[in-house]
């Protein structure tokens, strides 16, 4: 119940970003967002997976499906949509305590993202490593182990490894591009993040 609670109250936010993107030429939103314009809207990547917003409704749909996409899935796709500014990744690393309001929340996001995926890993950075390179990550120069990846279009994030020691245990922490605001508000980089750490476990315990 709380569930369907937290979702339905996210409708009138989505119908807010529908209005204002309603505003905008999918052209432009399509320049800036990186993304393709395909036959029955916009094509957007996240993770691999192309997904389509639908125009003039701005409606995200999963074509393999021919779903829509839940609401928490269609508003962060709404969003990068409308944020979008054009700015390319400029290769500057930052942690979620750097993004706006990201102090506030750091705690709560290192144990569901970061924190968690050391856990589902058993702490092992060689199963991260393998991992990592299942899903296409870029081998970085940070910590014992990190690799990047391209989330969305022009947003990419990482994941750095610190593998301790006997005295240190092992400890992983989601890195931003400095532009990642310019694209999403905190909450869905959040997401984001979440996300990508689950990924990541569920490609660990696939090899």
């Amino acid at each position: 119940m709380a569930n369907k609670q937290w979702r339905e109250s996210l409708h009138p936010r989505i119908e807010q970003t529908r209005r204002e993107l309603s505003k905008i030429d999918p052209a432009v939103l399509a320049h800036r967002g990186g993304l393709s314009v395909g036959e029955t809207g916009l094509d957007i990547a996240l993770f691999g997976r192309v997904y389509v917003i639908r125009v003039p409704e701005f409606v995200a749909t999963d074509p393999s499906t021919g779903e829509d996409c839940p609401e928490e899935l269609q508003i962060l796709l709404l969003d990068y949509l409308e944020n979008g500014d054009g700015t390319q990744p400029t290769g500057r690393w930052v942690g979620f305590q750097e993004l706006r309001n990201g102090s506030f929340y750091r705690r709560a996001f290192q144990g569901y993202s970061g924190d968690q995926l050391v856990r589902d890993l058993d702490g092992d950075v060689g199963v991260f490593r393998r991992a990592a390179e299942k899903m296409g990550g870029e081998s970085l120069e940070l910590g014992d182990a990190a690799y990047a990846f391209r989330v969305l279009p022009q947003m990419p994030l990482a994941v750095v490894w610190w593998a301790g020691d006997e005295e240190f245990p092992a400890e992983a922490s989601v890195l931003f591009d400095e532009t990642a605001g310019r694209y999403l508000p905190t909450d869905g980089l959040a997401v984001l993040g979440r996300m990508l750490c689950r990924k990541l476990a569920k490609s660990g315990r696939e090899t």
